[in-house]
């Protein structure tokens, strides 16, 4: 089946399992906590001010306050929420699902009144379309130098919000052929604010075309695969498989280190070694080839590209400097010179026979003796473990109370508790 009609069955007759939606739950939470932590951030406070003084139809709900047309809230609701790059990851496609649809979701859902149910629901079912559509593209088209947040995010963030709006088959392989013309997005970014731009621009792009669709713009019904014949797609034929019986948003990956999902492998094997800065001669990092060009940055000088490598995040790490916080990732840290100096002796080098969910450590000490480590993301992790890292993610990044107030959300019916959050 072509891949449009694929989504557009998907979008209209999809009934999640609940360990999905359990999982988008989770998913959900992190997301505004990552958001609201995020307001304070300069990317936050020039997105804001720009938007809300160009004003508009108050529509939807802005993190920090006001409301604005649908589409701008969306845009800067994605940015802020990814401006600390500290929210899920998927694996199979490399990208970071929430930041691009639930704020797509979440301006339309408010918009149309809809229920905190039915919201859940879009979230879970423009996240699972994500993926699939980052998968179908494949890895060559993630490789060449797009951002699969941005350019699969935009398809998701658009099934999303034709999932609130009822939208037929007809409208939904419309409104694909509408995003196709939109999606965008370098990787050429990464460690600087047009990163988080790019989660915005994705929402963005899914509330305008499902609104256009939903209007009567007509577009070509062959708009994804364009796309992916153009954008170095069309990878994996089997994509699509299971959608709607097969949940991969069960396996999503949240973030317990305040940078680069590409790194939190070596950080797990890291610290699972105790050793003294003092006594490390070299630090040898063997991980993924696909992160070699993502998040090996040798010298970063400001805190966001520090979130981008190997080097700095394991001088960090053996330093003593918490990794999980969002404080540590500042210029003043990254140009520390008991930093610059132990990162110097960190080596990384790529291994094709690991996952791009594996790493592993060797720690030479100064008497030439060693120490190992290795991690492997996909290891299984309880619901009840995995809820509890990221409520105590989320007292850190919001304080206690903050936290219980958003946390308590999961419990009520109202769309509007999580907008009071």
């Amino acid at each position: 089946m072509q891949p449009e009609l694929s989504l557009a069955e998907f979008a209209a007759t999809a009934q999640p399992s609940e360990t999905a939606l359990d999982m988008m739950r989770l998913s959900l939470m992190d997301w505004a906590a990552c958001g609201l932590a995020g307001v304070s951030e300069p990317l936050a406070k020039i997105l804001r001010d720009k938007g809300l003084g160009e004003g508009g139809a108050p529509q939807a709900s802005v993190i920090g306050g006001g409301k604005l047309p649908a589409p701008r809230a969306a845009l800067i609701n994605g940015a802020i929420s990814h401006a600390l790059d500290y929210d899920d990851t998927h694996f199979a496609h490399i990208g970071h699902t929430s930041v691009g649809v639930i704020p797509a979701a979440l301006a339309i859902a408010e918009a149309e009144g809809a229920s905190l149910e039915a919201f859940l629901d879009a979230c879970l079912i423009g996240s699972e379309a994500a993926v699939r559509v980052g998968v179908w593209l494949g890895r060559d088209h993630y490789q060449v130098g797009y951002h699969q947040t941005a350019t699969a995010g935009a398809f998701g963030a658009t099934l999303a919000a034709l999932r609130l709006m009822g939208a037929d088959p007809a409208q939904v392989v419309g409104a694909l052929g509408l995003a196709s013309t939109k999606a965008a997005g370098l990787k050429a970014q990464f460690g600087t604010m047009g990163k988080p731009l790019n989660a915005g621009l994705a929402a963005e792009t899914g509330v305008e075309a499902a609104t256009w669709a939903m209007a009567g713009l007509t577009s070509t019904n062959a708009g994804l695969r364009a796309f992916g014949a153009t954008h170095h797609g069309m990878a994996d034929a089997t994509a699509f498989d299971g959608l709607g019986e097969v949940w991969r948003m069960e396996a999503v990956s949240h973030k317990f280190h305040a940078c680069c999902h590409g790194l939190h492998a070596m950080l797990e094997a890291m610290g699972q070694i105790d050793v003294a800065a003092a006594d490390v001669a070299a630090v040898q990092i063997t991980t993924h080839p696909r992160w070699m060009t993502v998040c090996n940055q040798p010298a970063p000088t400001t805190g966001l590209a520090a979130k981008f490598s190997y080097a700095q995040t394991a001088a960090m790490a053996l330093l003593g400097i918490d990794t999980s916080a969002i404080a540590s990732f500042t210029d003043e840290i990254a140009n520390a010179p008991d930093v610059v100096a132990l990162r110097t002796r960190v080596a990384v080098q790529a291994d094709p026979d690991l996952t791009e969910m594996q790493a592993e450590v060797r720690i030479v000490l100064h008497d030439g003796t060693h120490m190992d480590a290795t991690y492997d993301l996909a290891a299984p992790l309880p619901m009840t473990q995995r809820a509890e890292k990221l409520r105590r993610k989320a007292v850190g990044l919001l304080g206690d109370m903050r936290a219980d107030a958003l946390w308590s959300v999961t419990d009520l019916d109202a769309l509007t508790a999580i907008l009071r959050a």
